[in-house]
This record gives C-alpha cells, sequence and structure tokens, in this order.
C-alpha cells in the first residue's frame, strides 16, 4: 500500500485475522485483568489472618471492604470517561501503577481507619482496569471473534479472584497476611513498565484525535508486516467523534434507551452475583455442610463463572447477545430458586451452584461485551464504564440485603427466591432491548 491513498483502519483491524502483536496485546490486557481480580479479593483472602493478627471483631471489615466497592465504582465513572478524552492507553497504565502502588503501600496499615481509606483509594484505580482493558482489546479484535476476545479476556478478572486463593493459603503460613499485598502491588507495577514499552494506543482513537499518521502507520506495521505507507496517506474510521459532556452522548442519538437497559441489566446482575458470592458459604454452612464443602460451594460457582464466560462468548459471536443473554439469564434465575430446594443433597445443590455462576457469573462479561458493542468508539470506555459502575451499586446492595433477609430469618427457600428476583428481571430486561428484527440493541446499532 503505498501512494495518495485513504485507508480506514477500522476496515484493516474489522477484517484482519490475529498474530503475534494481537496475542501480545491481549495478554497483557488479560494480566491487567488478573491482576484486578487478584486485588479486589486480596482483602478478603487476608480477612482471617489479620482479624487474628491485629484482635479485632469480623464486623470491623465490613466497612474495609465496602470502602473498595465504592472506589471501585467511582474510579469505574471517571477514568472511563477521562479514556475517551486522553486515550486508553496512558489511562490503563498509569492506573496500573496506581493501583499496585497503593497494595503496596496497604501492606504497611496499621489500623482499620488506614485500611479503610488505602482500599477506597486502591479501588479507584482498580475501578478503571475493566473499561479500558475491555475497550483496547475489542479495538484490535477482528469483528467476527470480538464479543469472544473481549470476554476471554475478561475471564482475567475470574482467574485473578481464584488464583488469589490459592496464592494467599501458600504464603500467608510463611510471610503473613502483609505479604499477599506486596504479591498484589509488585506485579501490577512490572506489568505497566512492560505496557509502557509495547501496549499501543487505540487504532481509531488515535484517527479519530488527529494524530500523527506515522505512528498510525507503525502499528499498522505490527498488525501487518506488508504494510506500506508515505507521508501522503490519509487514514480513517466509520464514525465521527462526539462533541460535548461524553456522559451526556450516552443518552443522544436514540442511546438513551440502551443505555439504561444495560445499566438495569448490569445493576441486577452484580447484585445477585455479589450476593451469592457473599453469603453461598455462610447458607451452606448453616444448611449442615462441613466448612470445607461450604468454601467449595462458593469455589463451584466461580468455576462455572469461567465456564460460562469461555462458552456464551462463542455463543453470542454465532447467534447475537439476544439469542444467548435470554435464556441465559432465564436459566440463571430457575438455578438460584432451586439452591434453595436442593440444598440438602451434595451433588444436586453443587451441581446447580455450577449452573447458576455459569450464567450469573459468566454474563457480566457479556454484559460489559454488550456495551462495548454498543457504544461507538468515542464513548466506549465511557459506556463500559458508566455501566460496570452502575453495576457496582449492585454489588454493594447485594450483600446489604442478604444481610438484612439473614437478620429477618428468612428460610433457606425464601432467601433464593428473593436471590432469584434480579436474574429474572435482567431476563426481562435483556427482552426490552431487542430490536424491530429480533436482534439485541447493541446487534442492532452496530449492523
Amino acid at each position: 500500500m503505498s501512494g495518495q491513498q485513504t485507508i480506514n483502519v477500522s476496515d484493516i483491524v474489522d477484517n484482519g485475522k490475529l498474530g503475534p502483536f494481537h496475542f501480545l496485546l491481549l495478554s497483557l490486557c488479560g494480566w491487567c485483568l488478573i491482576m484486578d481480580g487478584f486485588d479486589v479479593q486480596a482483602m478478603g483472602y487476608v480477612a482471617p489472618a489479620l482479624i487474628a493478627d491485629w484482635g479485632i471483631a469480623k464486623t470491623s471489615l465490613g466497612p474495609v471492604f465496602g470502602a473498595g466497592l465504592f472506589g471501585m465504582l467511582v474510579g469505574s465513572l471517571i477514568f472511563g470517561v477521562l479514556a475517551d478524552k486522553i486515550g486508553r492507553r496512558p489511562v490503563l497504565i498509569g492506573s496500573t501503577v496506581f493501583f499496585g502502588a497503593c497494595m503496596v503501600v496497604t501492606a504497611h496499615a496499621g489500623t482499620i481507619q488506614e485500611l479503610l481509606v488505602l482500599r477506597f483509594i486502591t479501588g479507584l484505580g482498580l475501578g478503571s482496569i475493566i473499561p479500558n482493558a475491555i475497550a483496547i482489546a475489542g479495538e484490535y479484535s477482528p469483528t467476527r471473534i470480538r464479543v469472544r476476545t473481549m470476554m476471554i479476556i475478561s475471564a482475567g478478572f475470574i482467574v485473578g479472584a481464584a488464583l488469589g486463593g490459592f496464592v494467599s493459603a501458600a504464603i500467608i503460613p510463611y510471610f503473613g497476611w502483609r505479604s499477599v499485598f506486596y504479591v498484589g502491588g509488585v506485579i501490577p507495577l512490572l506489568l505497566a513498565v512492560v505496557m509502557f514499552f509495547v501496549l499501543p494506543e487505540s487504532l481509531q482513537f488515535l484517527v479519530m484525535r488527529g494524530n500523527r499518521g506515522d505512528r498510525i502507520a507503525a502499528i499498522l506495521k505490527r498488525i501487518d508486516a506488508a504494510f506500506v505507507a508515505d507521508a501522503g496517506t490519509r487514514y480513517v474510521v466509520s464514525e465521527q467523534p462526539k462533541k460535548g459532556a461524553l456522559v451526556a452522548q450516552l443518552f443522544r442519538e436514540g442511546r438513551a434507551r440502551a443505555t439504561i437497559l444495560i445499566w438495569i441489566v448490569s445493576f441486577m446482575n452484580l447484585l445477585v452475583l455479589f450476593f451469592l458470592s457473599n453469603w453461598l458459604p455462610v447458607l451452606m454452612k448453616d444448611a449442615g455442610f462441613s466448612t470445607n464443602y461450604a468454601v467449595l460451594a462458593g469455589t463451584a460457582l466461580q468455576v462455572g463463572g469461567i465456564a460460562g464466560t469461555l462458552t456464551l462468548g462463542w455463543c453470542i459471536d454465532r447467534a447475537g447477545f439476544g439469542k444467548v443473554l435470554i435464556p441465559t439469564f432465564v436459566a440463571a434465575a430457575t438455578a438460584i430458586v432451586m439452591i434453595g430446594q436442593v440444598h440438602t443433597s451434595l451433588p444436586l445443590v453443587f451441581a446447580t451452584i455450577f449452573i447458576a455462576g455459569f450464567c450469573i457469573v459468566g454474563g457480566q462479561p457479556a454484559i460489559n461485551a454488550l456495551a462495548a458493542t454498543y457504544y461507538p468508539t468515542s464513548l466506549r470506555s465511557t459506556g463500559i464504564g458508566w455501566s460496570v459502575g452502575i453495576g457496582r451499586l449492585g454489588s454493594i446492595v447485594g450483600p446489604v440485603v442478604g444481610g438484612e433477609l439473614l437478620r429477618l430469618e428468612w428460610s433457606m427457600s425464601a432467601l433464593f427466591m428473593a436471590a432469584a428476583v434480579p436474574a429474572a428481571i435482567a431476563a426481562l430486561t435483556t427482552m426490552s432491548m431487542r430490536g424491530p428484527h429480533g436482534k439485541a440493541a447493541a446487534v442492532a446499532a452496530a449492523g
């Protein structure tokens, strides 16, 4: 390719093939999400050792857990917008440095008050990772496998959360609970150094911001070694930048309805996800299972989530969001109700929990991918960030509501019937997204 020519970089990415450049980029985004999941769950893994070390009550850590989640909520809302203004690359690298440094500082905390403040501040950086890592992964993925790619990358969060348990169990007996925060801090700092030298900015973002052609050409050369351009080459994308406040743009040009519906689905799904994540082991223990089996119940939920993430991405790439997410949330509501009915049978309850995790935990990356597919490049990080941020309100509400229902001494079956309601609402909301041709709103908008 040479001479005076116009190149649509969106077409090159959309119709391209995955190569070494893509695998390196996607690996970096995946590792960001692995460390995001590790650090989000770190406080829960160190809690027993910390309680014993400081001689404090279990309930005193409740505000610390809440502070971290609230920080992530704020980070999702703020840094998604910032990334659409200055670029995904600087925000993703900067956030990784920030939360890595905060984790190292947290290892030196000496009081509950210090932990509370540090977890909130750390959460600001952690909340930025999902919107920007998914945006970059999606913007460099060919159309035919874009949803699958974004969901596989999203699975890194679940893997990191699970990995944190194994790492913590291995190092806390020898090095103490503070070592978990060192691991969760040093690795992101090293990762940020690698990203600084290797990670590119979004091609579409560079074109829309009118950046130097030589920078765009260099990235295209990494994608395709045969690519050749000269000073006269002009680069374009298939959309125009949006003007005005980015959050307000989520409600303009016919996007208001879909934006609100995506927020509702994200809120409801994260509400039930965190209800199950926090209270399932406790409820299984109350049902008469041993502590080991109660803990394994929570593990079954996450394992189901990994399987769901990988499977649902493949299905959505072939059938679309609507045809996959609607039955997924219906199955989720059914499985959650069934947990309360079969909790006396170990094989049945574990199988049902796995199905619930497949649909609920695996469904959240699909919701993130739905937002990434629906919004254009200039609004993508903002759209994902606000979808995740609103959803995180549900992650705070879910455990609180669960605690109140337990305090009211609801029966096991009644608790899980209540937990199924948000999943049913998510199914109904997804149905209302369907366009005139039966496709999900995001698919219809993407043509």
